[in-house]
């Protein structure tokens, strides 16, 4: 419920304005403090240094540290800088992330306005016919002097203007600014996001054009040891077990092709995708295998620390915060009356000629003052409630630091091991190949058959599949922790 008391005063002098000057001036000295608590910056949930640091540092790669602010130049691959840049370009979410920014710099900016004074102006002429059969006809009509017919001609401006007396716009100005930088680094999370799976959907497409062409290797040899064992299997040398061994290694083969299909086609269309484009348009860029980019050197900074500066979905978390924090104060604002100003200035006559004379000028001003007196308990709700929201943006905030400190220890550890692994089989890799080249050596000697030969490049192939599983994976991790530590902007 709201209690008025307005104090009217209308004149046709300038003590009009200066009053109000006075009484704006006055009230003006009073608003110089907002209800509710100032934003205070949360305790970091953090201590010390990342545990996966030492298991980073033992990376065996040399020069200096790629810059997180555009990591993917790291890898040292033109296509995969090109394709990047057209996705931060194009990018439909990114896109809508912008517009959401638009949004909440406008909210922000009529927040804002509500701080000044709402002017307006007013013109307006009228003719009336008065009715002598209405009340007021019936009554004036029998007057010397009525006139039936008159005009009405009125020129004003005015303003209103509510005084913060207690900082509930000011606080709802500071949440909607707090609402625009949340949105605006949830657009730099977009971008970061996009980046990073534009360098996954790459990786993986390389990874699965090199795998393929060894499957379709494999898928050859296979059907050639199938072919040599069939022989043995008629001239009595070879059992039937050996034959139907030989047959479902090469259906077995065969059988993989389709599922890296899928999977190739599957990361392509997501990279047409993330690039704004309809399904199949990049495919004619990537035709060509080529190498899988190589990890760089990645410097995690001084620690999880960093990550509420440079992680953008925690600098959106930490703002959301700031607002609902600034929306306590603009409930507890409401514990007290609101006062507003208004004054109008202007001209009115029944005559068009003598609108603008002095006569007809007129001008009024009013202070008036609501409260809701007797609505405390709507008000304790609201303000408990509008706590109750800042609580859950603080529990959000430290949930989604936690888990940016867990994702960064998760791509560490999962891009060392990876190394590792990809070091490991590349060493079976060598073996595999020299067992290959001693059974070939055989062969040509006439101390080894051909399919021992076979078999042999079936354990060469095996093995170089496994080392570019590895090598592909290395490079995801790479790319998981460079997304992990916030990379793609400045902090």
């Amino acid at each position: 419920m709201r209690a008025p008391c307005p104090v009217l005063f209308r004149r046709r002098s300038k003590a009009v304005r200066w009053s109000l000057l006075v009484s704006l001036a006055a009230t003006t000295g009073l608003a110089a403090c907002a209800a509710g608590p100032d934003a205070k910056t949360p305790a970091s949930p953090f201590h010390g240094g990342y545990n996966s640091a030492d298991l980073l540092a033992t990376r065996s790669t040399t020069g200096e540290a790629v810059a997180l602010d555009h990591w993917w130049t790291g890898f040292h691959d033109a296509t995969l800088d090109a394709l990047v840049q057209e996705a931060l370009a194009q990018n439909l979410d990114i896109a809508a992330a912008g517009a959401r920014v638009d949004q909440a710099r406008a909210a922000a900016r009529a927040a804002g306005a509500q701080l000044a004074p709402v002017g307006g102006a007013n013109a307006t002429a009228a003719n009336q016919r008065q009715s002598l059969l209405s009340p007021t006809g019936q009554a004036f009509s029998r007057f010397p002097g009525y006139q039936r017919s008159g005009d009405l001609y009125d020129l004003n401006a005015g303003a209103t203007w509510e005084i913060d007396l207690f900082g509930q716009l000011r606080r709802n100005a500071e949440a909607a600014r707090a609402d625009a930088a949340a949105a605006e680094a949830g657009r730099v999370g977009a971008r970061l996001t996009v980046a990073a799976e534009t360098a996954d959907a790459y990786i993986q497409i390389r990874g699965l054009q090199l795998r393929l062409a060894r499957l379709s290797e494999r898928v050859e040899n296979a059907a050639l040891v199938e072919q040599l064992t069939e022989e043995k299997f008629r001239a009595g040398v070879a059992s039937d077990s050996d034959r139907q061994q030989a047959r479902a290694q090469a259906a077995q083969a065969r059988s993989i092709i389709p599922l890296f299909d899928v999977a190739l086609e599957a990361q392509l269309n997501r990279l047409d995708v993330l690039l704004g484009q309809t399904a199949g348009t990049t495919r004619k860029r990537l035709t060509r295998p080529v190498a899988i980019p190589a990890p760089p050197r990645i410097d995690p900074g001084d620690g999880p620390a960093d990550l509420l500066r440079r992680r953008p979905d925690l600098v959106a978390a930490e703002r959301r915060l700031v607002a609902e924090n600034a929306r306590i104060g603009a409930a507890i604002a409401d514990y007290w009356p609101k006062v507003t100003l208004s004054g109008l200035l202007g001209f009115e006559s029944t005559q068009g000629g003598k609108l603008l004379t002095g006569p007809a000028q007129l001008a009024a001003g009013q202070a008036g003052a609501s409260w809701r007196l007797f609505d405390f308990g709507r008000v304790d709700a609201e303000v408990k409630a509008a706590r109750g929201r800042r609580a859950e943006a603080l529990a959000n905030w430290r949930q989604a630091a936690l888990r940016a400190g867990a994702e960064v220890e998760d791509a560490t550890v999962s891009l060392v091991r990876r190394e590792q692994q990809a070091a490991a089989l590349a060493r079976a890799l060598t073996a595999a190949r020299t067992a290959e080249s001693a059974a070939g050596d055989s062969a040509a000697a006439g101390a080894a058959s051909r399919i021992e030969l076979s078999q042999a490049r079936t354990q060469r192939l095996l093995a170089e599949d496994a080392a570019l599983d590895a090598q592909t994976e290395a490079a995801r991790s790479a790319v998981a922790l460079c997304r992990a530590l916030g990379g793609g902007w400045k902090a």
